[in-house]
């Protein structure tokens, strides 16, 4: 009796639960995030040439001990750095579109990755003073506008999830019977075990799903056929066979490398990357109030939004020191706790742990890393419509008025749209394309902070 009087609840952030209930729950969380984690630094490495392909693995195995790391920081808080919020740490995507302008404009090679350390390094400082300035700040981010950003953050990760569920958008079978089989799969086995299991099937239920479409790859490579041909005549492996070659080829154990690529501190990439680290600042914003509206049913307070963005920055300029692009809140595992509400501190350390772990055997990180884009896709559809509703959860925390519907409408209509339709800014200048294409998040958050300023308030 008194031993289970030490263990609390999943749905709980203190307090502990039994290592057999809390593997699989921080499992899932790692398997959300490990393929979103790696492909910047694929991206970005391959942008600048073939002078990063030497480093290109180390970079990518420092990526995942990184990831772990500043993750434990974010949960357990190092001081003021760290909100205690239960939020993974991740490479992140939102960085990549500066990114490659700097590769442009430096003419990429060593030099321009080099450069891009030295940007994250001063950019994740100047985000953690953001930080720390965040209370008289707070004002204006009340639950309307929060809840916009993070409702944006899920509608600009749905299309990622779909694009995931075909077997990725640059697959040549992208959208073939075989992917959409596995990702339907997936996601009947994740409803099934959520709403017709209890225990750990039901609380663990993206981790189970996910391991049935791993084994139904691994069935379909033996009863069909695993290549294809192209219109072209050229033969391709099709993208939900597994590749154990690339379990083969890793190592059981590495160190990992500090500063693998020499530092560079060039104003060309500085700039623009500050820019973006305000950017991210906003969204992490977003992530944390989605995490704590939808995983813990309150709105975030100062001292977890100001922790967790300090978190964001100062991991960031840490994970250059080993090579790694900035380090900030991964939207899809807001989704995840969205979905499941498990919350416990120690569940997502032991996802943060098993992270260090790929980190320093590589075959560990490689067997995730063969997941198919359409077993993940399964998994994410959901999970990512899972932040959309956090969104709505927080927008209508208070009643609505024709005030705070006319700031969702226009930051939705006109922020959102703008930046999910990146062709009507083609005439506009470089800098704002960068910070306002690719993704709705940045401009739907500043039309709803301006327009939250600039809209009189209604009288009770």
């Amino acid at each position: 009796m008194e031993k289970e009087k030490k263990y609390s609840s999943p749905y709980e952030f203190e307090g502990r639960i039994p290592l057999g209930q809390a593997i699989p729950m921080g499992l899932q969380h790692v398997l959300a995030m490990f393929v979103g984690n790696l492909t910047p630094i694929l991206i970005i490495t391959g942008a600048c040439g073939s002078e990063l392909a030497g480093v290109q693995v180390a970079l990518l195995q420092n990526a995942m001990l990184v990831a772990g790391i500043v993750t434990l920081v974010q949960l357990f808080a190092i001081g003021p750095c760290g909100g205690k919020v239960p939020i993974i740490m991740g490479t992140s995507s939102g960085f990549i579109g500066v990114f490659n302008s700097v590769v442009n404009v430096m003419g990429g090679g060593i030099l321009a990755y080099g450069a891009i350390m030295g940007a994250s390094i001063i950019g994740g400082l100047f985000e953690g003073v953001l930080g720390f300035m965040l209370k008289p700040l707070r004002k204006f981010f009340p639950a309307v506008v929060t809840g916009t950003v993070v409702l944006s953050i899920g509608l600009s990760l749905i299309s990622v999830g779909v694009g995931s569920f075909g077997g990725g958008t640059s697959a040549k079978d992208y959208g073939s019977l075989e992917n959409l089989f596995l990702g339907t799969l997936v996601l009947v086995v994740i409803i099934v075990l959520k709403h017709c299991t209890k225990g750990i099937t039901s609380s663990a239920a993206i981790l189970f799903g996910i391991i049935v479409g791993y084994v139904a790859a691994a069935i379909m490579g033996v009863v069909l056929e695993p290549t294809a041909v192209t219109a072209e005549g050229v033969e391709f492996t099709k993208a939900w066979v597994l590749n154990w070659d690339k379990v083969a080829a890793a190592a059981w154990f590495e160190i990992p490398k500090l500063v693998p690529v020499p530092i560079v501190f060039d104003l060309r990439a500085i700039l623009p990357v500050m820019i973006m680290f305000i950017v991210t600042a906003v969204e992490t914003v977003g992530d944390i109030s989605g995490v704590m509206e939808g995983g813990m049913g309150r709105e975030a307070t100062d001292k977890e939004l100001s922790g967790g963005i300090i978190c964001d920055g100062l991991g960031s300029s840490f994970a250059a020191l080993f090579g790694v692009l900035p380090n900030t809140s991964f939207s899809q595992n807001v989704g995840l706790v969205a979905m499941t509400k498990i919350v416990n501190r120690f569940a997502l350390s032991i996802g943060a742990i098993f992270l260090i772990i790929c980190g320093l055997f590589p075959k560990v990180g490689a067997l995730i890393s063969m997941m198919p884009q359409s077993v993940l896709g399964g998994a994410a559809v959901m999970m990512f419509s899972s932040i959309v509703v956090s969104g709505i959860q927080l927008i209508t925390k208070e009643p609505l008025t024709t005030r705070s519907i006319s700031i969702v409408s226009v930051a939705l209509g006109l922020g959102y749209g703008l930046g999910a339709n990146t062709a009507i800014l083609a005439n506009l200048p470089q800098g704002i394309q960068l910070i306002f294409g690719g993704s709705g998040i940045v401009p739907a958050a500043i039309v709803a902070i301006l327009m939250n300023v600039l809209l009189p308030k209604e009288k009770n």
